[in-house]
């Protein structure tokens, strides 16, 4: 596994409709580009506000929709799989989930907190979800108690 690309996809205030094709056209570019075999993508979870879960499954359905479009095959899964895959605890705080991609995939710079959530859901899928152990053993570290050793 190696590090291609990341980013974060902004879009205009708007309307909905219109916020919602700058996600799939900026996706659309993204795949052509960068041709991947498939998609990862991070289930959504019910959030405080139920106004907030409503758009981001309006925002996740466009991304699977462009990923579809290209015929790749979308993997699901939720934030604490991830977490658990990327950092060893399924509860761990952003800030815990930027250090270990920037550690596992050997970045200069840490990504922002949305490209590190995106980087770490492509890490558990590459990695079969077999969670830490599993990602850190192809970067040679262990994982005792807890920490990463």
């Amino acid at each position: 596994m190696h590090y291609v690309a990341s980013g974060c996809i902004r879009t205009p205030d708007g309307e909905l409709p219109g916020r919602l094709k700058v996600i799939l056209d900026s996706l659309r570019e993204v795949i052509e580009q960068h041709r991947p075999q498939l998609a990862a993508v991070e289930k959504v979870f019910v959030n405080v506000n139920p106004q907030s879960t409503l758009l981001l499954g309006q925002a996740r359905g466009a991304a699977i929709c462009a990923a579809v479009s290209a015929d790749l095959p979308v993997a699901e899964y939720t934030a604490l799989q991830v977490k658990q895959a990327v950092v060893g605890n399924g509860h761990a705080d952003k800030e815990q989930v930027q250090a270990m991609v920037t550690r596992l995939l050997n970045l200069s710079g840490t990504p922002s907190p949305d490209a590190a959530d995106a980087l770490a859901c492509a890490i558990c899928h590459a990695h079969g979800g077999l969670g830490t152990m599993g990602a850190l053993a192809t970067k040679g570290y262990k994982v005792r108690g807890g920490r990463l050793v």
